[in-house]
């Protein structure tokens, strides 16, 4: 059986020209070589998987080969290319700073760069994770990092650049590696399957480029899995159960259920999701990077900021062509919120059910409904008074008060006339309307008379001090918390107005205590008052910082203040003359 190669290794770039997407490094590694400028150290920092030590070995490789190409590339035929190949050269020298961190370590190393090299030009050593040498090993190798022979070269490779020194980092020349992007990630893996006769969607590949966030070995170890996964046909299907990804097409028919103000569908489509093992954070992200997307498709200029496939680009246009600028706006705001409070919630599941809920409410119109609660610490605002009608037409009046949001107060008199009920189910209904001095008498049915009366008129009478105190103390004697008890009976209302009233206390525990159980408290007391837009706020009375007494004068002025009879005594004691 032959020994098996992962793709990560053996698709390891040789040369220069096969790096991938680090251009901007290989080109000015490759000049310097030719001019023959060459610094005594590099450090070569970025993030895991995109080619620092790769980079590292072929610039080793290159500074030795006896024979460069015009393109500043090794020959591979030359002795040093050759023992290079065959891992034999002893002029190339690879320490892995993780496992070999201690001062020690840095001083043999110091040492075997005394040696100059029996053949080849110069002597190179690769520090790997060069962040993880301790202080006193740094301190070790600065002297011979600044001051090297001339044949010696180090390069320095690592992910965290912030740990090093800055005598290290003032020392070398430094190289930051970039993440590759997903489409050279996603060509690399086609020359990969097509070398490997592997049958694959471009899709497919697509989404493992994107899955390895700019990291081409992590790329090519998913890319592994998912050959011996499907069997050596890479389709977007198999490769998004595998990889855990979230299948473009939920997103696509959650949108289509938003603009139809379907929110059933979209219940039913975040079920499927769950049924599929994604959790509302995934979702949710997802469902923001989707609207994201539309946004940029609504301009061809920003078309190039869509990190996807030809075909999912096409759909993408398609259903930005359906959405309006405003549209998408909207529908960013409610899911890039939920999106940040998701963790902060309790119940993850109704969370997001509600985001969904408000989000296809945005076309019904009716959006208005889930308005956030306001500040209930904050005195509900008094009803404005009706604006003045001049008419004098009991049709015209009736007309414009029914208009007004604030309806007037009106009073039912009863005519005592008995000859006009008994003839005449009518009522005589005086409504007061502030038309200057004027009063509207107008005749209308007994039964619309019975309609209006309704608990709107036990609310427009208002509370007073003395039926919140008897309800307050009511409960208070009938609830079980103790702790809500105490804070009950240790408390001062003050009626602010004919439906809101303050609450305060000496401790901020106890106002705490009745924050936190307030809707309980407010559905009790809108019971039993019948007001039910019945509200109050609380508040901690500021206790007054007593002044501390020091001086024997202090202490007399403030007794002084208590008892004004101590000056009298003064005087007949004559203790002190005043």
């Amino acid at each position: 059986m032959e020994s098996y190669i992962v793709s990560a290794r053996k698709y390891r770039p040789a040369t220069f020209e096969s790096v991938v997407g680090q251009e901007h490094i290989t080109n000015t590694l490759k000049n310097a070589i030719k001019k023959g400028q060459l610094a005594q150290a590099f450090l070569f920092c970025g993030p895991r998987g995109v080619g620092k030590t790769t980079c590292a070995r072929i610039l080793a490789k290159a500074i030795n080969c006896e024979h460069l190409s015009e393109t500043t590339e090794a020959c591979n035929e030359c002795e040093s290319c050759r023992s290079f190949n065959e891992s034999a050269s002893m002029n190339i020298f690879e320490l892995d700073a993780a496992s070999n961190n201690s001062v020690d370590d840095i001083r043999r190393l110091v040492e075997q760069v005394r040696i100059p090299p029996q053949s080849g030009r110069y002597k190179v050593y690769i520090i790997d994770e060069v962040h993880m040498l301790t202080l006193s090993a740094f301190n070790a190798f600065l002297k011979t990092l600044e001051e090297p022979p001339a044949y010696a070269k180090f390069i320095l490779a690592t992910t965290e650049k912030h740990k090093i020194i800055p005598t290290i980092l003032s020392r070398c020349q430094i190289f930051d590696f970039k993440r590759i992007r997903t489409e050279d990630i996603s060509k690399h893996l086609e020359y990969v399957a097509t070398t490997e006769n592997i049958s694959y969607e471009p899709e497919a590949l697509h989404i493992v480029a994107q899955k390895a966030e700019g990291g081409l070995r992590d790329a090519l170890s998913m890319f592994d899995q998912l050959v011996n996964f499907t069997g050596g046909n890479l389709t977007y299907a198999n490769c998004i159960d595998n990889l855990n990804v979230l299948d473009y097409e939920y997103y696509f028919k959650l949108i289509d259920y938003f603009r139809s103000g379907d929110i059933s569908n979209s219940l039913l489509l975040y079920q499927q999701v769950l049924g599929k093992g994604f959790d509302g954070q995934h979702f949710i992200t997802g469902l923001s990077e989707h609207l994201r997307n539309l946004l940029v498709c609504l301009d061809p200029i920003t078309h190039t900021l869509l990190d996807v496939t030809d075909n999912i680009k096409q759909k993408y246009l398609e259903q930005a062509a359906n959405c309006k600028l405003p549209l998408l706006i909207k529908y960013l705001e409610i899911s890039s919120d939920y999106e940040y409070r998701y963790r902060e919630a309790n119940n993850k599941r109704l969370f997001i059910e509600v985001a969904l809920t408000k989000l296809a409410s945005v076309m019904r119109g009716d959006l208005q409904n889930f308005k956030s609660v306001p500040n209930a610490t904050q005195p509900v605002s008094a009803p404005q008074p009706v604006k003045a009608v001049p008419s004098t037409s009991a049709e015209d009046t009736t007309k414009a008060i029914s208009s007004e949001t604030q309806q007037p107060t009106t009073s039912v008199v009863q005519s005592t006339d008995t000859t006009t009920q008994e003839n005449s189910a009518k009522t005589l209904v005086q409504i007061k309307v502030p038309v200057k001095t004027s009063t509207i008498s107008i005749n209308v049915d007994n039964a619309n008379v019975q309609d209006a009366k309704t608990e709107d008129e036990v609310e427009e009478a208002g509370i007073t001090k003395e039926i919140i105190d008897e309800f307050w103390e009511e409960y208070s004697t009938t609830t079980k918390n103790e702790n809500l008890k105490f804070a009950m009976i240790h408390s001062d209302i003050t009626v602010r107005s004919s439906n809101f009233f303050n609450i305060e206390f000496e401790n901020s525990y106890s106002e705490s205590i009745i924050r936190s159980s307030k809707m309980e408290l407010l559905t009790y007391l809108r019971e039993k008052t019948g007001v039910k837009l019945l509200n109050f706020s609380t508040s901690v009375i500021q206790q007054e910082t007593r002044k501390k007494l020091y001086s024997a004068n202090d202490k007399f002025d403030y007794m002084r203040t208590k008892n004004p009879q101590i000056l009298n005594y003064r005087k007949v004691f004559k203790e002190i003359e005043i």
